[in-house]
């Protein structure tokens, strides 16, 4: 990354990390060692990543609040009720609120979402459609996308007042994009933009062509973030070009800032993976970017930011 580091806001709010205890909950990939994962080896981070570590890695940037995200585990509910655990012993310290896991394919999603909504952080579902072309090969990429219950489960998502995180790939940003619009009033963040892993010419204009008909729906937000997984250089003028891209698509009230924590950790510290994203994001728009955006769509109360 070039250019001097930067004073961040008065505010900030990190919408996309994770935290994991790896006594409390099992995840199956944080237990498989000698595999390499699509963002690259995840040895340095097959230990316990907790909020006061987080806290210190954020606090630089000015982080006030965040928005925890599911990570992997062979429990969903299990991970959600941990987290549910450390935002009630760190509520008067730490607001979080959060984003689990539920299979929205199966006969008992109705009952899981039910559960779930009991967890008063709770704010939204994530299933991954895609992680990468590689990492997909088994199921193969968008099979969700294909399977009816899928869309049954994101109506019932909506039913239940949450919103979903949308993980996948460039190229499957338009059939999601088709199928979304049969849902017009679920909210969803996309993660990562949309993960534009190719910076070639070719490969931009169908991300951003994707995203721009993400963006048609009023209700879509755009997460900028994990942009490391796929660019462990943090080189300034990559980052640029994604985010200008997505404030081109989304607009900055449809914009915020992720770190992806501690996954992102394996390539750069959370001053440069903040730094980066805050330069490259025009000044009069990084308070939406950096707290407003990400402030309103999951419901962070006001008391709890010092409001």
């Amino acid at each position: 990354m070039t250019g001097k580091t930067v004073s961040p806001p008065c505010r900030a709010i990190d919408a996309h990390h994770h935290l994991w205890n790896l006594d409390d909950v099992h995840y199956p990939w944080l237990m498989a060692t000698g595999v390499k994962r699509f963002f690259g080896d995840p040895t340095p981070i097959q230990r316990h990543y907790l909020v006061e570590e987080f806290k210190s890695d954020a606090a630089s940037a000015g982080c006030v609040a965040s928005v925890h995200i599911q990570v992997g585990a062979a429990d969903s509910l299990s991970e959600a009720r941990w987290v549910q655990s450390v935002s009630d012993l760190t509520e008067s310290k730490w607001p979080a609120v959060q984003v689990a896991h539920c299979d929205l394919t199966l006969p008992e999603t109705k009952d899981t979402l039910a559960e779930l909504c009991r967890l008063p952080s709770v704010r939204g579902i994530r299933q991954i459609i895609a992680r990468s072309p590689e990492e997909d090969l088994q199921s193969g990429p968008g099979h969700l996308l294909k399977d009816t219950n899928f869309k049954s489960g994101l109506r019932l998502v909506a039913d239940c007042g949450l919103s979903f995180d949308l993980q996948l790939i460039p190229e499957l940003l338009t059939d999601t994009a088709a199928l979304l619009e049969e849902i017009p009033e679920l909210p969803v963040a996309l993660c990562h933009a949309g993960s534009p892993r190719d910076l070639s010419p070719d490969a931009l204009d169908e991300w951003k062509t994707g995203i721009r008909l993400l963006s048609s729906r009023p209700r879509t937000v755009c997460k900028i973030s994990g942009l490391g997984m796929f660019h462990t250089a943090w080189r300034l003028e990559d980052v640029t070009k994604i985010v200008t891209a997505c404030l081109d698509a989304f607009g900055a009230d449809r914009c915020m800032f992720g770190s992806n924590f501690p996954v992102d950790s394996l390539s750069a510290s959370y001053n440069k993976v903040f730094d980066s994203c805050y330069q490259a994001v025009p000044e009069a728009m990084q308070h939406d970017v950096f707290f407003e955006t990400a402030r309103q769509f999951y419901g962070i109360p006001d008391q709890s930011l010092g409001f």
